[in-house]
């Protein structure tokens, strides 16, 4: 009996020790089963690199992590690209002073409702008080078709006063478009010649007399023709 105590009692010790020689080895397993898969989630969030490298290797993931890495890569270059766009937004914009935006403003304002020529824009501008250096600035920064100002610029004057081909065209040098510029301008309307030679000899007979051959050199000073300006006379019933 006595013998037998200790013996029982090494066998109850043995089967203990083997419990907690389990229970040690399963704490193990569990560990290794999950510290590789923490030190996987640890290296994928803070390193892009390291998992698209190894994806790589790995043929059947190689798409997904490839993806991923584009995808990482494309959203600094989306960022710096819209900010380059921004940047390059800000340093037109602030190369301009506020009188210069002004300018510009009033430039479109005066183009929208009359037709200026490129000096005569500028004039404008300096008679509203902006300096030279801003009106200039202003008009060469907007795309204008002078050719087109000159011929709206005809018109107009055409809706108040009659005019000769020549005359017209001298006029539209005076208002500072090139000869160029007014001939194109003057060429590109519809314009009856003798009825403006009519016009025209109706506002001389309205303020002063003339005689028949006076008001016919009159027209011809005026630019129009002898033909131009005999059917003017002869219209006005003179």
């Amino acid at each position: 009996m006595t013998t037998a105590t200790p013996s029982a009692r090494g066998r109850a010790w043995y089967k203990r020790w083997w419990v907690w020689v389990l229970i040690a080895l399963g704490v193990l397993i569990l560990s290794a089963a999950l510290i590789p898969a923490d030190e996987s989630g640890d290296a994928a969030a803070p390193t892009t690199s390291m998992p698209a490298t190894t994806t790589a290797v790995e043929g059947g993931t190689t798409t997904t992590t490839s993806a991923a890495a584009t995808t990482t890569a494309q959203g600094p270059a989306a960022t710096t690209t819209t900010q380059g766009t921004a940047a390059t937004t800000t340093v037109q914009e602030s190369q301009l002073t506020r009188a210069e935006a002004n300018a510009i403003r009033s430039a479109e304002s005066y183009l929208g409702f009359s037709a200026f020529s490129r000096s005569g824009l500028v004039d404008q501008l300096e008679f509203e008080g902006y300096t030279t250096a801003e009106a200039t600035l202003a008009v060469d920064s907007l795309d204008v078709d002078w050719n087109a100002q000159a011929a709206r610029s005809a018109e107009a004057y055409l809706d108040y006063s009659a005019f000769s081909k020549s005359g017209l065209v001298e006029q539209l040098e005076f208002e500072g478009f090139t000869a160029d510029q007014a001939t194109r301008g003057v060429d590109s309307i519809i314009v009856d010649w003798n009825e403006q030679a009519w016009r025209s000899a109706e506002q001389y007979l309205a303020f002063s007399g003339f005689s028949r051959s006076g008001l016919v050199d009159q027209l011809i000073f005026e630019g129009f023709t002898r033909s131009q300006a005999t059917y003017g006379v002869d219209k006005a019933g003179l």
